[in-house]
């Protein structure tokens, strides 16, 4: 196996242990359980439990930046639709990673990792931005835009731990409440 493909699949084994615990409270010996290797072979890849963790998250950091640009051509609320799918995808392929990254007081958040959070929610501004055509936001709607990231977040972590709302729906709700509250501050902008 490459050096590569085996640094995969321990960040791949420690996502999948995210699933039935917290981060912090997995150990190498955990992953290397999980990924049938010995703890000398785990070393080689990585020099701490920690910077496994980060390695794992930083994974679904990218994936959710790739979901977010892989939206296609058509009608604004359909190209923002189909970005929040590929948000949703990822948040539900890496489910335990993703609440990890996003849970507030966690013992794994770092500085690089909250850059790379930052990242997600720079990205999902300018993809939004993109698909509306709108090149000179005014404060406000930036605000606007940068709150809705929150509401997005914070919606996926409660449907990712309480499972309250059919999957198929979500996309479609979450961008007509963008709809709404872009609306809002159109009557309360004046530039």
């Amino acid at each position: 196996m490459s050096p590569q493909r085996r640094r995969e699949d321990l960040i791949g084994a420690a996502l999948e242990l995210f699933g039935a615990r917290p981060p912090e409270q997995v150990s190498v010996d955990d992953v290397t359980a999980h990924a049938g290797i010995s703890r000398p072979l785990f070393y080689r890849y990585f020099s701490s439990v920690r910077e496994l963790q980060v390695a794992a998250l930083r994974t679904v950091t990218e994936g959710l930046i790739d979901g977010l640009a892989g939206q296609a051509t058509g009608e604004p609320a359909e190209r923002l639709r189909q970005a929040v799918r590929g948000i949703v995808d990822v948040a539900d392929r890496y489910r335990a990673g993703y609440v990890a990254l996003l849970r507030s007081g966690s013992v794994i958040a770092t500085s690089e990792t909250d850059a790379a959070v930052d990242e997600v929610r720079n990205r999902a501004v300018e993809v939004i931005l993109d698909a509306l055509g709108e090149t000179t936001p005014s404060p406000r709607v930036l605000l606007t835009l940068r709150c809705w990231t929150a509401v997005v977040e914070g919606t996926l972590l409660s449907w990712l731990q309480e499972g309250t709302m059919p999957r198929a729906e979500l996309d479609g709700w979450l961008v007509d409440q963008l709809a709404g509250m872009l609306a809002v501050t159109a009557t309360h902008d004046t530039r």
